[in-house]
């Protein structure tokens, strides 16, 4: 299979947690190019560059705070005491990485790489003190296993590791395909996965042409259980995939006509 030797990526993150509606929006743009280690590219790396953008913000209205009680009951119009300078903040990040696969078919290849993030180490502080945002590594290895004429296996697993923070993750899915021939393709996950001390989620999916379409759900264990009582978060995940390559140019050579 031949792969597009430049690539480019954009991720959009939204998320809103908490009483201050905390507000979290992140654009990720990230390109590669892809460097052959042997001439069939059974062998590949893609070194790549990551940009980003995050915005954060809170509503502090929606705060209470400890001068805002007068002894027997809260009071919203009683002085917070607190020293707001703002209620949001922007800042860019910068990201590098690498990618190395090992490709002997489209039932059989191995995928590895090493990312590091916010090398620039952005401030995310809301007060006038610095907050540097921590460097963030990640390694990651997936792959595929032909099981039979119809099914594979696509087993994955991925360490994150930031500031004092570790997260592993490791899992499976089972591939089933339903068709794949004369430019149609479509085929069905279903995987099983877990988070080291956190929680484990299930999940499906589709590919359907360059699309993908997923579900998933977690199941949570950690000491926030109290809380959460088990329960976790439902994801849906979509992905396209653009395929574009350069024609190649064929030179035709005209042989002459003899009578």
């Amino acid at each position: 299979m031949k792969q597009p030797e430049a690539g480019v990526g954009l991720q959009l993150m939204h998320d809103v947690v908490g009483d201050g509606n905390f507000r979290t929006i992140e654009i990720q743009l990230s390109g590669s190019y892809l460097l052959k280690v042997t001439q069939d590219s059974t062998h590949t790396i893609r070194p790549g560059l990551n940009v980003g953008l995050n915005h954060r913000q809170l509503n502090f209205n929606a705060f209470s705070f400890d001068n805002q009680y007068d002894g027997e009951v809260y009071n919203p119009t009683f002085a917070t005491g607190e020293l707001i300078q703002t209620d949001r903040k922007t800042n860019a990040s910068i990201g590098i990485g690498t990618i190395y696969e090992y490709y002997q078919n489209e039932r059989f290849n191995i995928t590895g790489g090493i990312g590091f993030y916010n090398l620039n180490r952005p401030n995310q502080g809301f007060y006038s003190d610095v907050i540097k945002r921590d460097i963030r590594t990640s390694i990651f290895a997936k792959g595929i296993y032909k099981l039979n004429y119809d099914w594979d296996l696509v087993p994955a697993l991925n360490l994150s590791i930031q500031g004092k923070y570790r997260e592993f993750l490791i899992g499976s899915s089972v591939k089933y395909t339903l068709i794949n021939k004369l430019g149609q393709y479509r085929a069905l996950y279903a995987g099983a996965w877990y988070r080291n001390k956190d929680a484990a989620f299930l999940s499906v999916g589709m590919d359907y042409q360059t699309w993908f379409f997923g579900l998933s759900y977690d199941i949570n264990f950690s000491k926030l259980v109290p809380a959460s009582r088990g329960r976790g978060g439902l994801e849906f995940a979509v992905r396209y995939i653009l395929h574009h390559f350069k024609p190649k140019k064929i030179s035709h050579r005209i042989c002459p006509d003899y009578i």
